[in-house]
């Protein structure tokens, strides 16, 4: 018997154009002859399904359950597709948590920790497993000076809001005077910045997922862009940017790479596709942590169907993979 499979998409953050690109991807790709598919999408004024005959219909919030020609339906799991809030920094993981109903992705406290870059810094020095630039963590409603900031840390930095994805609102400061509209880029997407020191090198990032008993480590990606950094214009304009698959490094640095992933991903408890992004130093080859994204893009342009397909895996069968587990656990 088929299962039912909601997609959630859309979500409240400036990535809601990414997710509905993602979900279109997944939703092309999961398999019809074993899952019913449901795409949701979500947004601050309401949750909708629209059904094939356009009809478009109210999700009933009280258990997560659509009511389509006079039947109630519910479902066996969730495909999370929404970047940034609600279904990457988890909230949704814990309305579904409460209602019993499992889903794919890293679990409620391990998104809330991952989705603050300032946090997830924190905790990822304190695991000794890779190294961590050196940064500064500021807020909207607490006073703090540009000096002292320039102080503790070297130019060049990254100013990035702590909780956002896609590069929205990040610049790069060269000079001092560069900070302060830098900072005031960022507040206008978030209430927490941070501030981190640029480290030099190669960008490398590890597509990681739990499923057949095993932990998963798909070949990693080497970023090279033509703009100054990976922002959301290099992310998403083809061209801009040559995502080499597998990367072309050496050996022994994506072996460093792929071990850091894989013991980050085990101790801060992920579960799902997760992607762990990296730099490899120039001149050093020290490796620095960047991020871990609990809803990595699925779009055509998107680094984890690029590195699925490395692998030699189809997109069907790689879903297929994600939503088995998450079955599993039910």
């Amino acid at each position: 018997m088929k299962k039912n499979i909601a997609l959630v998409a859309g979500g409240y953050s400036g990535e809601y154009v990414i997710s509905v690109q993602s979900a279109a991807v997944i939703e092309k790709n999961i398999d019809p002859a074993l899952y019913n598919v449901y795409k949701i999408v979500i947004t601050r004024e309401n949750w909708q399904y629209t059904a094939p005959d356009g009809g478009v219909h109210e999700v009933d919030k009280n258990d997560f359950s659509l009511l389509l020609d006079g039947k109630k339906v519910t479902f066996n799991a969730v495909f999370i597709g929404i970047h940034g809030t609600p279904g990457e920094d988890g909230r949704l993981q814990g309305y579904f948590e409460m209602l019993g109903i499992p889903y794919t992705s890293c679990g409620m406290v391990t998104s809330a920790l991952t989705f603050n870059k300032s946090y997830c810094n924190k905790v990822v020095a304190a695991l000794n497993v890779v190294n961590v630039s050196r940064s500064a963590h500021i807020f909207r409603d607490k006073p703090y000076d540009v000096k002292d900031i320039l102080q503790q840390l070297r130019l060049p930095v990254f100013v990035k809001p702590a909780e956002g994805g896609s590069s929205i609102g990040m610049s790069k400061v060269n000079k001092p005077e560069e900070l302060q509209p830098a900072i005031e880029k960022a507040f206008k997407e978030d209430n927490q910045i941070l501030i981190e020191e640029f480290i030099k090198g190669t960008e490398v990032t590890c597509g990681m997922f739990y499923a057949g008993g095993k932990l998963n480590v798909l070949p990693l990606t080497e970023i090279r862009s033509t703009k100054e950094f990976f922002d959301y214009e290099a992310k998403y304009t083809p061209g801009i940017t040559n995502e080499v698959t597998p990367a072309e490094i050496p050996e022994a640095a994506a072996a460093q790479i792929r071990a850091a992933g894989q013991e980050l991903y085990v101790r801060l408890n992920c579960r799902g596709i997760v992607r762990a992004d990296f730099i490899l130093e120039e001149g050093t080859g020290q490796v620095y942590f960047l991020e871990v994204n609990t809803m990595p893009g699925q779009s055509e342009s998107s680094l984890v169907p690029q590195q699925v397909r490395a692998a030699g895996l189809t997109l069907q069968a790689f879903y297929g993979m994600l939503l088995e587990e998450c079955l599993s656990k039910n």
